[in-house]
């Protein structure tokens, strides 16, 4: 089926934030959009507002009546939706285009000159700051992004479609649907074992990402990765490359090296040396295709965030509440140098929630050793998305590895409770289940409790 004799879209798991953006691009189509998802959420609300039919039941007789007649109407669905949902059979069972959300992100994207970040951490970060550097630069930008920018309120952005951003995500080896003009990828850590079963598999598939690239494009790279192209580090001997870095009010200060200019007094705002590293690749991406590289500069200083990537909640004298996405150690590394840099030595509560139960059992020891950085770590149920158990595999269990002396379980239900008891000085939430669900309940009992007045 071609995109333009799509009437209607049906989306298995409208509520989650890829398959969210797509929904949002065929609203703004002016296609009809419904879909199904487990259960309401801010961005499930959001996309009814917008127009589109949801339900929360796993019914088919639920589905709205024009989505019920297969001609005119695609199926978008994600992983993260069981294929023994009833939705599956009914639409296969009607000869139903059924297509998965990187098809058909791939399917939009081929139209447009398309910028695509990979890596197995820092892809959405990247994105957000690589749309904000388009839109900035005055380019016809559409961005489907993994989180929700500060600088868009949303995690879509549609202002034209000469150029698409994208998030080429390494899941179910979704990326190799692509055929960017500019790719990038950030990172090859071991990780989604259960999908690639060793990390020589993992790294076998980026390699097949950046043969994807178009031909006569551009692969970016950051520095030290087995892959050939653009280079990009902090202090190193990268193509591009951040130099003389210092921090000013509470803004990172740098000048960037290239291979036709130096930039100097370049401004940053996001604390870690990981989101450093994030805004560079965005530049060094955008600058392949933008007319004008001082407008990129100069959009770099006023990025200000994605949603739940270290996202300040608080900030006062008394307590900092930071959130952040983490759920790989490599990623949890990266928050806890950040807030040790820019909060020398006050004292770190983190509550995390592990993030799938493969994903807790092949990283268990990495976790273990990242955590028991912290002067505090509690740690919630492990949150299993579209995992079944695994016997043995518990929060408890990666808790015995913890070699911290103030380490403990928490009950969700008890956790506010919990945190205002123990008065932190800093405050750090992280994984990626629904943990952020939490994050604004949290912040109101803080603002409110008498000890943070």
């Amino acid at each position: 089926m071609q995109l333009q004799a799509v009437h209607r879209v049906y989306f298995l798991g409208i509520g989650g934030i890829g398959m969210s953006g797509l929904a949002r691009y065929f609203l703004r189509e002016g296609r009809q959009v419904a879909g199904y998802d487990r259960t309401p959420t801010p961005l499930t609300r959001a996309l009814e507002a917008e127009g589109a039919q949801i339900c929360y039941e796993a019914s088919t007789a639920l589905i709205p009546e024009p989505f019920q007649k297969a001609g005119g109407t695609l199926v978008v669905y994600t992983p993260a939706v069981p294929q023994t949902h009833p939705g599956f059979a009914f639409f296969n069972a009607g000869g139903f285009e059924v297509l998965k959300r990187a098809q058909v992100l791939g399917m939009i994207s081929e139209a447009t000159r398309c910028l695509a970040v990979a890596g197995t951490h820092g892809k959405t970060t990247t994105s957000c700051i690589l749309a904000h550097l388009l839109k900035e630069a005055g380019m016809d930008v559409l961005a489907f992004l993994g989180g929700v920018s500060e600088d868009f309120g949303s995690n879509f952005l549609m202002e034209g479609t000469e150029f698409s951003v994208v998030e080429a995500d390494e899941y179910d080896r979704s990326f190799l649907w692509l055929t960017p003009e500019v790719a990038c990828v950030t990172s090859m850590d071991a990780d989604h074992l259960d999908i690639y079963g060793s990390g020589a598999a993992l790294t076998e598939a980026f390699g097949a990402f950046a043969g994807r690239v178009r031909p006569g494009g551009r692969l970016v790279v950051r520095n030290g990765l087995p892959l050939k192209g653009i280079t990009y580090g902090i202090g190193d001997d990268s193509q591009y490359c951040i130099e003389n870095l210092r921090t000013e009010d509470g803004h990172y200060c740098f000048d960037i090296r290239t291979p036709d200019r130096t930039y100097r007094s370049v401004r940053f705002s996001k604390p870690g040396r990981h989101n450093l590293l994030n805004g560079l690749a965005a530049f060094t991406m955008a600058v392949q295709v933008a007319a004008q590289p001082d407008r990129l500069v100069e959009a770099l200083a006023t990025f200000k965030g994605v949603e739940r990537r270290f996202s300040y909640k608080l900030r006062s004298e008394h307590l900092i509440f930071i959130d952040d996405y983490a759920h790989h150690p490599t990623e949890i590394d990266a928050v806890y140098e950040a807030i040790r840099e820019m909060h020398p030595g006050r004292e770190i509560l983190a509550v995390f929630q592990p993030h799938l139960f493969s994903r807790t059992r092949d990283f268990g020891p990495e976790f273990a050793r990242s955590l028991s950085r912290f002067d505090r770590v509690w740690l919630l149920d492990i949150y299993p998305a579209r995992e079944e158990p695994l016997e043995g595999i518990t929060s408890e269990w990666l808790l015995g590895q913890i070699e911290n002396p103030r380490k403990r379980r928490v009950e969700k239900g008890q956790l506010i409770d919990e945190i205002r008891a123990a008065a932190p000085e800093i405050l750090l939430t992280i994984g990626a289940g629904d943990i952020g669900l939490e994050v604004e309940a949290i912040k109101d009992a803080l603002s409110h409790a008498n000890e943070y007045e």
